[in-house]
């Protein structure tokens, strides 16, 4: 066997991506912990318009710091020829090609995945919309919380009285997923066969199907589940409880047999564990309110340490409901050594390690996170511009 360490799984490989706000930089970025090289084409005139959302990460958008670690940044215009054959020349030289413009801009550019392909069958070529390439909605505007909303997320997402959307822009995570492993898929494909070929991602698609339980509640004969805040739709008791230290603590019973112990160990009522009532999930769920109330009750008694304590010595699942804060300074995230620092142009910053781990090779590498056209004259030179015309460029406000 031997001894010699694994390298990340995706040195070697090239990405230029024309990418803004989530989805397709969230894709790349994973691309980048794994090794590949991500070359971010921006606009010179601000670039992503992801930089722009806030300056909460030290002065730097939070989005844009979490998505766009170890990449370098080119900024180039697209509607100059010149800088349009600067990203062509990239292309040529690339394994992968990710674009997530607004829908009929890549192909008016030829950019898009089935032109790039074309003219090159080694190439993975991602193209990440909205709502797919046709059909009625196809350019259609599809911002995250749109989209949640099509996808059906915001209409089982809230209490019974007011539908909210997810918390996190859930179809550009999504969307982001399903690109990142696409990509993976077809590179595997181009191994074996020697062609890449086109991936096509859609963000109402990728939501749809992380929308399977309802769907196919609801298709099926279940009908629609109803909103239930952080309880389930059809699961009791699941939901939060308040504790006597002004806490909250969240359990969930997935069987008859963890009720039984929850009525002992926890409720002191051992008798519920076999009242018709209460004894299947079933009668849980048509007596939701009696429930949550026999259990509201017993959990108001303790502190929240001693009400998970408890749960965890009953074997009952539970958790704490934390804050954003709370996260930060969990204390498994930081057993397990999951914090590291990223550069960035204002200083290092905190991130947490991919939740990929692949033991026996390098650690993922966590780049800095670029400055718009950080990295323009270094490309434009590896592509053998000439000084003087790199400079023409960059007058002339076709580069930054």
């Amino acid at each position: 066997m031997s001894t010699q360490p694994l390298p990340l799984p995706l040195e070697g490989i090239t990405v230029v991506a024309v990418e803004q706000a989530v989805s397709a930089p969230f894709a790349t970025r994973q691309l980048a912990d794994l090794g590949a090289r991500v070359i971010k084409i921006e606009r010179p005139d601000g670039g992503d318009f992801a930089r722009g959302y806030d300056t909460a990460a030290a002065g730097l958008a939070s989005h844009f710091v979490w998505c766009n670690r170890g990449k370098e940044s080119v900024a180039v215009d697209l509607k100059d020829p010149r800088g349009l054959d600067v990203v062509r020349r990239l292309v040529a030289g690339a394994d992968v090609f990710v674009q997530n413009l607004a829908q009929g801009a890549a192909a008016r550019l030829g950019l898009d995945a089935a032109t790039l392909c074309a003219a090159d069958e080694r190439l993975v070529a991602v193209d990440i919309s909205g709502y797919g390439a046709g059909g009625p909605y196809a350019h259609k505007r599809a911002y995250d919380m749109l989209v949640q909303c099509e996808a059906g997320l915001v209409s089982v997402t809230g209490t019974p009285e007011q539908p909210v959307k997810a918390g996190i822009p859930a179809a550009d995570v999504a969307a982001a997923m399903y690109a990142f492993s696409g990509v993976l898929a077809a590179l595997l494909r181009r191994a074996t066969t020697g062609r890449g070929g086109p991936v096509e991602i859609s963000m109402l698609e990728s939501l749809a199907e992380w929308m399977g339980h309802p769907l196919h509640h609801g298709m099926h004969g279940g009908g629609t589940p109803a909103r239930t805040g952080v309880a389930h739709a059809v699961i009791a008791p699941y939901d939060a409880y308040p504790t006597a230290d002004g806490g909250q603590v969240l359990l969930s019973v997935q069987n008859d047999r963890e009720w039984r112990r929850l009525a002992e160990r926890v409720l002191g009522r051992p008798e519920l564990g076999d009242d018709p009532a209460y004894a299947t999930n079933t009668a849980r769920v048509a007596h939701r309110e009696e429930t949550d109330a026999v259990v509201g009750r017993a959990l108001a008694l303790l502190g929240t340490a001693e009400a998970v304590g408890r749960l965890e010595a009953a074997g009952i699942a539970c958790a704490r409901l934390n804050t954003v804060e709370d996260v930060a300074a969990h204390p498994q995230l930081a057993a397990r050594d999951r914090w590291r620092e990223v550069g960035t142009e204002v200083g290092p910053l905190r991130a947490l390690l991919p939740p990929v781990t692949l033991p026996g090779g390098p650690e993922a590498r966590m780049g800095a996170v670029p400055a718009l056209g950080e990295h323009t004259d270094a490309v434009l030179r590896e592509l053998g511009v000439p000084d003087d015309e790199r400079a023409a460029l960059r007058r002339e406000g076709v580069v930054a």
